[in-house]
């Protein structure tokens, strides 16, 4: 190997591992001048920009070269608010979700890897996986490219009381809330306006058919349907106009379709919509905050 290319080789390995390039130090070390120095930079520069892996910027305060990786990579502040959505969450057993931590942390360097694994480090440790502990991922993929594909696919479906019940299905979305994977799916013996919503760890075997399926894009939006879907219960649209006195953020943001009519001297009068029985569940819930006007 000739002088050069190690030498490149040795400031690609410490710029990657989070160490910052001192010009001084540098020209010390590998016994070069000032344009041979800025020669290699510049060649650092091109290739990191090339496989977009950042910039090598000069940071004048420091007085140094350190790669930059903010404009196209996570950093390590956001994959610590990543990981700690995943450890509240509970989304994934002790296995996957180990495997996605390892994986986000590998894109740190050095003492951020440090700093973040320390700073999750006991959380991780005492992670709770939910009662199912099954491996979903897999099952997710497999489910979204049969969504993809509109294929329609047959599933063994565990309900609450244990029972298993064989379903047919065209399926639209999957969507996640409060714990858990649902997959959104129409039925292919009925014919229904809203799908049927099921907890894909509760489906024991997925069959994809070689039948297809087509549904109008203008008929169905997944993304409406979360709105309106709050509280996972399947059903017909139901629209509740009611009276609220508690604290107006916290309503805003469990009921995304609310829109709020006026306000009253004690709170606002405000109408939400939402498939199921969820609702008017969780507006009785909210005690003497909800008065229900009209449904």
């Amino acid at each position: 190997m000739t002088a050069s290319a190690f030498r490149l080789l040795e400031l690609h390995n410490r710029i990657n591992q989070g160490k910052s390039l001192e010009k001084a130090d540098l020209l010390e070390t590998f016994c070069i001048d000032s344009k041979t120095f800025q020669r290699d930079i510049n060649k650092l520069r091109d290739y990191y920009r090339e496989k977009g892996l950042g910039d090598i910027i000069y940071d004048r305060k420091e007085n140094c070269y350190r790669l930059d990786k903010s404009a196209k990579h996570l950093t390590e502040k956001e994959i610590f608010a990543i990981c700690k959505i995943l450890i509240e969450s509970r989304a994934f057993n002790k296995e996957e979700f180990n495997k996605i931590v390892d994986k986000l942390l590998i894109l740190c360097q050095g003492e951020e890897r440090r700093g973040v694994k320390d700073a999750i480090n006991n959380e991780r440790f005492h992670y709770l996986e939910l009662q199912h502990g099954k491996v979903l991922i897999d099952d997710i993929w497999k489910l979204r490219q049969t969504i993809t594909n509109q294929q329609i696919i047959e599933i063994d479906y565990q309900r609450a009381d244990k029972k298993i019940k064989q379903h047919k299905v065209k399926s639209v979305g999957i969507v996640f809330s409060e714990f858990y994977f649902y997959l959104l799916a129409f039925p292919m013996d009925v014919t229904i306006e809203y799908p049927i919503i099921f907890r894909v760890d509760r489906i024991e075997m997925i069959k994809i058919t070689s039948e297809t399926f087509t549904i109008d894009p203008r008929g169905y939006d997944e993304a409406g349907f979360k709105k309106r879907t709050p509280f996972m219960y399947s059903g017909e649209l139901q629209t509740i106009r009611f009276e609220f006195t508690g604290v107006l953020e916290a309503l805003l943001d469990r009921l995304p379709t609310v829109r709020i009519e006026k306000e009253t001297e004690k709170g606002v009068i405000a109408r939400a919509e939402a498939f199921g029985k969820g609702l008017e569940m969780w507006l009785r819930s909210q005690g003497d905050k909800v008065r229900i006007l009209e449904r």
